[in-house]
């Protein structure tokens, strides 16, 4: 799919998954209470998905516990995070902290106007400048991309669907039974692992290099094997890697191609790094 094209078709995924929720919505109010009840229903289903478009990256951002960053409180990275968008032709995104030890970042919101950046404080401790700017790089694409809309979506949705188990009692594990491999079918219908390797490539072109984005993978990965990590397995598409352990059910919920798949393809960006290494 041509560059041009993926921002209008991440939009039209997001109008789906409206479209196929009021449809749904349809469904289950016809044979209840027909057109009048049909009506409401949809109503306020369109107005809940308005909502969530205009305010999905706070609900995200609560989801997580994210708090906005003051300038005072980290000048450096919030002038890096302008710099690398003024090379991407985005306008500098909200940023916010993730309070936690973990390395990890992502982007939430509706597009290159209606964005948000989040990074952890182990992120901004444990990351080389190369690194972190290859970090916010790859975030950067997101939202350039728009994969933001529909990733925040799915992740609002899927997060709605797994929380709503929790209120079953006794059928809670029923009910997580059911409503967990829906949540996570949404999640894989709508969100390809492509966008994760697109995303990588274009966060090379902006920072000149694809080194600094594949050591911060290796360091990411390796990070997670070393801090606990505790989440809703829902936002995994979220984050520039995967930060669950795949088992149970975030397994169901992985939508990010393997660490190492995605450093050889960076690597490939810059065919003699190696001998450039050994010279250096």
């Amino acid at each position: 799919m041509r560059t041009r094209l993926v921002p209008v078709w991440n939009v039209l995924k997001a109008w789906l998954l409206v479209a196929v929720g009021c449809a749904a919505i349809a469904a289950i109010g016809w044979p209840i209470g027909g057109y009048r009840l049909d009506s409401l229903l949809i109503f306020f289903a369109l107005l809940v998905a308005a909502a969530g478009y205009w305010y999905g990256d706070r609900v995200v951002l609560g989801m997580v516990g994210a708090r906005e960053l003051p300038v005072g409180e980290a000048p450096a990275l919030h002038a890096t995070v302008e710099s690398l968008a003024g090379i991407a032709g985005l306008p500098k995104p909200k940023v916010y902290l993730l309070p936690d030890g973990l390395p990890r970042a992502f982007a939430a919101g509706r597009g290159p106007r209606g964005a948000a950046l989040a990074v952890s404080s182990g992120l901004l401790s444990a990351a080389p400048p190369a690194e972190l700017e290859g970090v916010i790089a790859h975030e950067l694409a997101h939202i350039r991309r728009r994969d933001i809309v529909v990733q925040t979506a799915a992740v609002i949705v899927a997060g709605a669907l797994v929380e709503t188990s929790r209120v079953g009692g006794w059928l809670q594990r029923a009910l997580l039974f059911v409503l967990g491999p829906l949540a996570a079918a949404i999640v894989h219908l709508l969100l390809s692992p492509k966008r994760e390797f697109a995303a990588d490539a274009a966060a090379a072109a902006v920072c000149g290099s694809p080194h600094g984005l594949a050591d911060a993978l290796l360091r990411l990965e390796r990070a997670a094997e070393l801090v606990e990590f505790r989440a809703s397995p829902t936002t995994e598409p979220l984050y520039t890697f995967n930060p669950f352990a795949e088992e149970g059910l975030a397994r169901m919920f992985v939508t990010h191609p393997p660490v190492g798949e995605r450093i050889r393809r960076l690597r490939s960006l810059d065919p003699d790094w190696s001998e450039k290494l050994r010279a250096a």
